[in-house]
């Protein structure tokens, strides 16, 4: 949803230098999206069409500017890398995985992603953007 949801944003400000791409530390091999993820998605007017979960990798990461876990304890994980921020640490909070929750939890989960890309937007690219 993170990827979707932020994508949508920046295309929403007209951000154009901006790219975005997702992957889970412990993505499992799937086609598409679980059936609450779309849910959330359709309901916010997101669209995810070309979206595929993929399994993070070490070039991902050495690859971009900024690397957001969705929790401190995922950037513990890649503490190694300087460009890699738990979003608690931007925003103040962390974002719970919903797998295996029911549709609600996804709901609270995308309403958190859409309350920290608008904080990660404004921090790291809305001040280059009046420059």
């Amino acid at each position: 949803m993170a990827e979707a949801i932020f994508r949508a944003e920046i295309k929403k400000r007209k951000i154009k230098y901006v790219d975005t791409a997702s992957a889970g530390i412990f993505a499992q091999g799937s086609e598409s999206i679980s059936e609450s993820s779309a849910a959330c998605l359709r309901s916010l007017n997101v669209d995810f069409s070309k979206f595929k979960p993929r399994q993070l990798r070490h070039k991902m990461i050495e690859s971009s500017f900024l690397v957001f876990c969705m929790t401190a304890d995922q950037k513990e994980l890649l503490n190694d890398f300087e460009n890699v921020y738990a979003v608690k640490d931007v925003c103040g909070f962390d974002i719970p995985d919903p797998y295996g929750g029911d549709i609600e939890a996804y709901r609270r989960t995308a309403d958190l992603i859409c309350r920290a890309v608008d904080i990660i937007i404004q921090k790291f690219f809305c001040t280059q953007m009046n420059e």
